[in-house]
């Protein structure tokens, strides 16, 4: 059985999955056209997509072990902290103005004054903290690339931030799998 197969007789009924569809998820690019997902979440360029359903929906989809799932993980976190390392260069290079008037950047001046005013008071510390928590993912990348972090601490501790973010999902989308 496919995975999609496994999918649409499972408890989220989707019924008929398109060919192509099931095809790119069983082909050997599936990881790889994931990694490209996370990189647009981690830059926050998915906002028609929550980031909390992706590694849930790649693990239903993809993982039919448990070196499936470390693999998604590690996809996972490789490509948001990749987008998250590209968002932190443009606010480093382009300025706050700059990424403001861009269209595809959707965070206003008063929640990003607000996200800088938490990066003043508690620091570097609060970029892992934050991609660990719902609704805050990345939203302290602009400001410590305004900030002038460094890139090496950034990408660590972004990485870090999201390893526990999707580790916490994956936790939980386990547990639940296994009761239902």
């Amino acid at each position: 059985m496919t995975a999609v197969s496994a999918l649409a007789a499972g408890p989220l009924q989707l019924g008929s999955v398109p060919p192509y569809v099931q095809r790119w998820l069983d082909s050997e690019y599936a990881l790889l056209v994931l990694l490209g997902v996370f990189v647009l979440e981690g830059a926050m360029l998915m906002y028609f997509m929550p980031s909390e359903l992706v590694v849930p929906s790649a693990i239903l989809l993809l993982a039919d072990s448990p070196a499936d799932i470390v693999a998604i993980l590690g996809v996972a976190v490789i490509g948001a902290t990749v987008g998250q390392f590209a968002l932190f260069k443009l606010a480093q290079r382009g300025g706050r103005e700059y990424l403001l008037e861009k269209r595809w950047f959707r965070v206003s001046d008063e929640q990003l004054s607000k996200f800088d005013g938490w990066f003043d008071r508690w620091g570097p510390v609060v970029v892992p903290v934050s991609n660990s928590l719902l609704f805050t993912r990345g939203m302290l990348t602009v400001p410590a690339g305004l900030a002038e972090m460094d890139d090496r601490k950034f990408v660590l501790l972004s990485a870090l931030g999201t390893l526990s973010f999707e580790t916490i999902l994956t936790g939980l989308y386990v547990v639940l799998d296994t009761t239902l």
